[in-house]
């Protein structure tokens, strides 16, 4: 018999991108107050894996990642998209981009980016948006699937998202306290109280 589970609540990630390293206190600032506060950020690392980018918003690029502190629904994945392409608007120049920003969430086992472009191993989540798994976490790391971006697969992103999911078990693991000191409060008689 198949039961039906909630699923848990995932770590958000927002990576970007850009020429103009300038941008990251105000983006940053509009992150915070959309997502929240930021509990880790990576370090820059050069984004020189493709020049698919350039011509619109120069060179050289550089990536940097935001963890945020509040866990967020699966679910959300699409809206949260939908919010960071208005903010990438926000931030065009002679109509255009300044600033690629890329949401995803992190769980124990899986790094999910949110993407507006369909492909054969992505699956649609509303909004016109879809979910591609990136990578996935075994034999205690991030491992790269066949499709996963070049810089996803980078020895230094991989351990910087290794970092973050070990922030996120300390996370889960004090929201599930919480929530079950909660409910134990709930299911509580008059006369034990």
């Amino acid at each position: 018999m198949s039961h039906l589970y909630e699923p848990k609540p995932a770590k958000l990630i927002v990576g970007f991108f850009t020429k103009d390293k300038d941008l990251v206190k105000p983006l940053a600032e509009d992150l915070v107050k959309k997502f929240g506060p930021v509990d880790l950020a990576g370090p820059w690392f050069a984004f020189d894996f493709t020049d698919y980018y350039e011509p619109e918003m120069g060179r050289p690029l550089f990536r940097r990642v935001l963890a945020f502190e509040k866990l967020i629904q699966q679910k959300d994945l699409a809206t949260i998209k939908v919010e960071t392409i208005q903010l990438e608007q926000k931030y065009f120049r002679n109509k255009k981009r300044r600033v690629n920003i890329d949401p995803g969430y992190l769980l124990h086992e899986r790094f999910v980016l949110a993407t507006a472009k369909n492909f054969a191993h992505r699956i649609y989540i509303g909004q016109r948006i879809y979910a591609d798994l990136t990578l996935i976490y075994t034999n205690g790391s991030f491992h790269s699937l066949p499709w996963t971006y070049p810089d996803y697969r980078a020895k230094n992103m991989l351990a910087c998202l290794n970092r973050v999911r070990n922030k996120y078990i300390v996370d889960f693991k004090k929201r599930k306290r919480q929530s079950d000191k909660e409910h134990d409060g709930v299911c509580q008689s008059g006369k034990d109280r």
